[in-house]
C-alpha cells in the first residue's frame, strides 16, 4: 500500500489527495460550483481519466453537459428540484427549478495507508432552505503503482419529507476523458439545457468500451442492472479501466447503469421507469429525520491489460462485506 496524503490548499475550498509521489485527485467545493466534486482524477501512471471541461478544457474534447464534472453524487428530482443538471449554463430565470449541494464543513482529514476525508453538506433550494443533510466519507488508497481506489459512503438525512421521484439522471456520476468514450464513427447530436441542438465531433482517439458483471457490453450496458460496471480502453499505450461497484446495502440493489458511450458513466438505482421502459416505477420517500446511505467503490487500474471479471467479482464480494 502506498501512503496517501491529504493537503488543504491555502485560501481555497480545495483538498488535494496525493498517493505515493503524485497527485491523485482534488476535492473541490467552491461557492461557484453547484455541488462538490472530485476533479480531476488520475490513474497511477499519471494519465487523466476525467474530462477537463468546463473547468480545465482540453483540445479535442466535447463540451456538452457542463454539469458533468469529475466525480459527483446528485439526483435529478428531489421534491421537484433538479440537483443533477444545475450548472453555470442554467439561465437565471430558471435557477429556481434547481438545487445546490453546499459543503459547509470539513469534518476529518487524515493521511496514511488509507486517506480519509469527511465533510458535511446541505442540499438546498434557491432560498438556501435545506431539504437534506449530507455526511460523506471518502476513503482513498493505492495498492500498488497500477491501482487506485475511491470508496464513497454518503448518508443523507431528511430535513423535511423527501421524494426522490423516479428520474433518469442520478446518482453517482463520472465524466470520462475522451479516450474512454465509445467510438461511433460519426458525429453525435445532443440537446443542451437551453434546448439548443449541438454536435459533438467524433474524436479519433476514442476507444472505450463497457462491460457489466452480467456480461453486457458497449452501449448495451445502458439501462441494465449489475453489481459492477467497467469502462476500459487505451490512453496512449496504457490499458486503463474504471470500475464502479454497487453495494448490496444500497437502495434497489443491484443498480441500473446509466452508462453512455459519449462519456457519462453513472450508477442510478432510482430511475426504474426509463430503464425498464415503463414496466416499473420507483419513487423513493423519506420521512423527516429518516436516513439513507449510498456506498460505492471506484477502482482505477492501468497497465498492460485490463482487469478480469473474476478479479472484479472477488472485489465486489469483498466490498459487499464492508459496513
Amino acid at each position: 500500500m502506498e501512503r496517501v496524503e491529504l493537503l488543504k490548499v491555502k485560501n481555497e475550498n480545495k483538498i488535494e489527495i496525493h498517493i505515493g509521489n503524485s497527485l491523485f485527485t482534488s476535492f473541490i467545493y467552491p461557492d461557484t460550483l453547484e455541488k462538490p466534486v472530485l476533479f480531476p482524477i488520475h490513474d497511477a501512471g499519471g494519465a487523466t481519466v476525467t474530462r477537463g471541461f468546463p473547468l480545465d478544457p482540453r483540445s479535442g474534447e466535447p463540451t456538452d453537459h457542463p454539469h458533468h464534472l469529475g466525480l459527483w453524487l446528485t439526483y435529478e428530482n428531489v421534491n421537484g428540484l433538479d440537483f443533477w443538471n444545475n450548472s453555470y449554463a442554467i439561465p437565471l430565470d430558471k435557477k429556481s427549478q434547481y438545487g445546490w449541494i453546499k459543503t459547509d464543513s470539513i469534518l476529518e482529514l487524515s493521511s496514511g495507508t488509507t486517506g480519509i476525508l469527511r465533510y458535511h453538506a446541505r442540499w438546498v433550494n434557491q432560498q438556501n432552505q435545506a431539504l437534506m443533510e449530507e455526511n460523506t466519507r471518502y476513503e482513498f488508497s493505492g495498492t500498488d503503482n497500477q491501482e487506485r481506489i475511491i470508496d464513497r459512503i454518503t448518508e443523507l438525512t431528511a430535513d423535511t419529507e423527501i421524494l426522490f421521484a423516479d428520474a433518469k439522471d442520478g446518482m453517482l456520476g463520472l465524466r470520462l476523458t475522451r479516450e474512454l468514450q465509445i467510438p461511433t464513427g460519426q458525429d453525435q447530436l445532443y440537446t443542451d439545457n437551453k434546448g439548443n441542438k449541438n454536435t459533438v465531433k467524433q474524436n479519433i482517439s476514442s476507444n472505450g468500451d463497457y462491460l457489466t458483471s452480467e456480461g453486457k457490453r458497449g452501449d448495451s450496458a445502458w439501462s441494465t442492472r449489475g453489481r459492477w460496471c467497467k469502462v476500459f480502453g487505451k490512453i496512449k499505450n496504457d490499458s486503463v479501466s474504471i470500475t464502479i461497484f454497487d453495494h448490496k446495502g444500497n437502495p434497489n440493489y443491484p443498480t441500473f447503469w446509466h452508462a453512455r458511450g459519449y462519456g457519462l458513466f453513472a450508477a442510478n438505482p432510482l430511475g426504474e421507469k426509463i430503464f425498464t421502459n415503463g414496466k416499473t416505477t420507483l419513487n423513493l420517500k423519506m420521512k423527516k429525520s429518516e436516513k439513507i446511505i449510498f456506498r460505492y467503490r471506484i477502482l482505477i487500474q492501468n497497465g498492460n491489460s485490463t482487469c478480469t471479471s473474476r478479479y472484479l467479482n472477488q472485489m465486489a464480494d469483498f466490498f459487499d462485506k464492508q459496513e
